[in-house]
């Protein structure tokens, strides 16, 4: 599964570096048709996480996964047959669909296989991840100086085939163990309980809905700084893909050593301080980079994104664990497709959020860092019963899918 996050994040590092310049240049949109595409497709994708959680706790993961790869592998040759806006934006919002789907559902099979050391997966996971999508973007930006719209396609076309490998690879891969499809421990079981409902979970989706917030950090580097260097006037506009390397550098070397401070459901509450204080630094010195001249600038502006991806870290860790501690066994597919919502909604969100503190100026910037650091806070105090207590889960008794 390693080799699956790899490859998959190779072909959408290929992709998403260029997907807006292929829509412009190659499909001949305008800029108000490329932001409706994507605002759209964006929007039908916040169903793939539920949806394809609620199919995960019936059907196993090594069949559903493969035919979601398969399905994003179509949706993007197909944007290659036409330059109709109407079936771009169909192909777009099928492939977000089922980009938003597998994402749930690999975490989902990483939480069934690695049990107890889920943290330290999903770290070596996002390491390979961030490592993919350096390696996609650079072979992106060499396409690029061709400058051709073979160029363009062929990325395309790249990105359909590392789907295509996702799916060759999870048929490879053995179904773990889930806790939904149970047997009988004897001849005269009691009648099974109702599965527990995310919907109907108020804790849940109260945890959710701060989750939304926390995810803010993403655009930050997505949106956040390229822009504010863009409109800076005391900042080298170079600066910008810099920061992102760095963010990719800090992420690779960094991820798997602070996952070792979040291993259990505890610690993992207890990283919402330091990830509270990150994330109001980076939002302060995001404030203090308008004033002084350049050199000031660049260190300031240096410092908010290694603030920012600390606090990008620790999230990781924190999100992950508490959103399958708080989640019950025998629902938890479903669980979880409930709280992918939140990244979801995220990429909706993020971008006027930032944009609305770059307008705002220092005062948005702090005030942004603070929002956060106090949804943290108010995340901590949230889960703090419901930890206690433990999941909404009966011990049932498991069997292999084979």
């Amino acid at each position: 599964m390693l080799g699956v996050a790899l490859v998959d994040r190779v072909g959408s590092g290929l992709w998403a570096s260029v997907s807006v310049l292929y829509f412009t240049y190659v499909s001949g949109l305008s800029l108000a048709e490329v932001g409706t595409l994507v605002a759209v497709a964006g929007a039908v994708g916040i169903a793939g996480a539920p949806i394809g959680g609620r199919i995960a706790d019936h059907v196993p993961l090594t069949r559903v996964l493969p035919a979601l790869q398969l399905l994003r592998a179509l949706a993007s040759i197909a944007l290659i047959t036409t330059d109709d806006y109407v079936l771009l934006l169909v192909f777009s919002a099928v492939g977000s669909l089922g980009d938003r789907a597998a994402n749930v559902l690999t975490k989902l099979y990483a939480t069934r296989a690695a049990g107890p050391e889920r943290v330290r997966y999903q770290a070596l996971q996002r390491t390979v991840a961030n490592a993919g999508w350096a390696l996609g973007g650079l072979a992106a930006a060499a396409a690029l100086t061709l400058d051709t719209t073979a160029a363009y396609q062929w990325l395309l076309v790249g990105d359909a085939l590392s789907f295509l490998a996702t799916a060759l690879l999870t048929l490879r891969c053995g179904e773990p163990a889930s806790a939904s499809r149970t047997v009988a421990a004897s001849q005269n079981p009691e009648p099974p309980a109702a599965p527990t409902s995310p919907w109907r979970d108020r804790t849940y989706l109260a945890y959710v809905a701060t989750e939304t917030v926390l995810f803010l950090d993403d655009a930050v580097f997505k949106v956040g700084l390229p822009l504010w260097i863009a409109h800076a006037n005391n900042a080298p506009h170079g600066l910008a893909p810099l920061l992102l390397v760095l963010n990719n550098v800090m992420v690779v070397a960094l991820q798997v050593p602070l996952a070792r401070y979040g291993t259990t459901t505890a610690a993992a509450r207890n990283l919402l301080v330091p990830h509270a204080a990150a994330v109001a630094l980076g939002g302060v010195t995001m404030a203090l980079s308008a004033t002084g001249g350049p050199l000031t600038a660049t260190l300031l502006l240096t410092a908010a994104a290694a603030a920012f991806t600390v606090a990008e870290m620790l999230h990781a860790t924190v999100s992950w664990e508490l959103s399958v501690a708080l989640a019950p066994d025998t629902t938890l597919g479903s669980y979880l497709g409930v709280h992918g919502l939140a990244q979801s909604a995220q990429r909706s969100i993020g971008p006027l959020t930032v944009t609305a503190a770059i307008v705002t100026g220092p005062i948005g910037w702090t005030a942004f860092g603070a929002t956060i650091a106090l949804t943290c806070m108010i995340q901590r105090r949230l889960v703090r019963d419901r930890l206690a207590r433990g999941p909404l889960s009966v011990p049932p008794v498991t069997v292999s899918e084979h």
